[in-house]
């Protein structure tokens, strides 16, 4: 269910972020091209910030839970 949720917010928040930058550089605006980036950087974040983050922890953090 998260990476569902995920995918919706990351579309959601990259579509407005890539209306604004478009606009803002005289460029094309995809929709299609900025929802794909987004929702594949999304999903990569989801996966990857919790390993490094908890690779991170010290042994005794890891240990309390």
């Amino acid at each position: 269910m998260k990476f569902i949720t995920v995918a919706v917010w990351s579309a959601i928040f990259g579509e407005i972020l890539g209306y604004i930058v478009s606009q803002l550089t005289a460029g094309t605006y995809s929709f299609t091209t900025v929802a794909i980036i987004a929702i594949v950087v999304g999903e990569i974040a989801l996966v990857s910030i919790p390993a490094i983050s908890g690779s991170a922890a010290s042994k005794e953090t890891l240990a309390e839970k």
